[in-house]
């Protein structure tokens, strides 16, 4: 038996991963990599004036060292400031889907979304070192999220049973009384100006 015979009869491998796994995370580090390279290039750019604000260059070479200088300062702290926030910002975020991760598989799907907010709330001010009137607010503020995230899922789930219903009720009346049935709700809607 030939290698290539036995490769054959293996089944490939395949391994599905949840979109939410890898998107929030992903966002949060391209977020985090934006906001600290901007902070970032700013302090490093205030912090290198201040620095040197007390022996200006006198001549043309010195103004083109000086601010050669800086500007590699400034990238470097730009660099810096966007590893520090994309890493702070990444583990809050995959700290989310950990949190909501944990709660399906504990049975706890209806509060998902807000134990996620409330203890994503909290790893951030924890994270970020905020005094605990911040961490306060942060966790108020991902509960809020959660409860709208919640809010949400619970209005999307509703929309489609309430779609799922009426395609079955399209289906059970046949094609044509369907169409008469949609059009007939679609003029008494125009008339009171109500929307489907």
């Amino acid at each position: 038996m030939s290698s290539t015979e036995h490769d054959d009869e293996l089944p490939p491998i395949r391994i599905t991963i949840p979109e939410r796994y890898y998107l929030l995370p992903g966002a949060a580090i391209i977020v985090g990599t934006t906001i600290g390279l901007f902070r970032g290039s700013r302090t490093a750019s205030l912090r290198f004036l201040a620095e040197n604000a007390h022996r200006p260059p006198k001549t043309v070479r010195g103004w083109y060292l000086y601010n050669k200088t800086k500007n590699y300062r400034v990238l470097l702290g730009g660099l810096k400031g966007a590893g520090a926030d994309a890493t702070k910002l990444g583990l809050t975020a995959a700290g989310w889907v950990i949190i909501e991760e944990g709660c399906t598989r504990l049975g706890l799907d209806d509060v998902r979304e807000v134990a996620a907010g409330l203890g994503t709330g909290t790893l951030f001010g924890v994270v970020y070192g905020l005094p605990w009137a911040g961490i306060r607010r942060t966790t108020g503020l991902g509960v809020l999220i959660g409860g709208t995230l919640r809010a949400l899922r619970w209005s999307k789930e509703y929309l489609r049973e309430r779609a799922a219903a009426r395609t079955q009720a399209a289906t059970a009346e046949g094609p044509a009384e369907a169409v008469e049935g949609v059009q007939e709700a679609a003029e008494a809607d125009k008339g009171t100006g109500k929307r489907t």
